[in-house]
């Protein structure tokens, strides 16, 4: 049996995801609304936390 591992994307590839800046991404971080978790000394934001935050933001704009 095998399970899936969760892709992990770094501030950069969040960056370039929603085309925001580095402290847009560390603020949405330290604001508790964009989960990451940190591996070693570098934050790294799961695949499925950015597509709940988009989705959250939607239907907060809608």
């Amino acid at each position: 049996m095998t399970t899936a591992t969760p892709e992990l994307l770094t501030v950069p590839e969040v960056m370039a995801r929603l085309r925001v800046g580095r402290w847009t991404v560390y603020d949405l971080i330290r604001s508790r609304r964009l989960v990451s978790i940190t591996v070693g000394r570098c934050r790294r934001i799961p695949a499925d936390a950015l597509r709940d935050f988009i989705t959250r933001e939607l239907e907060e704009a809608a």
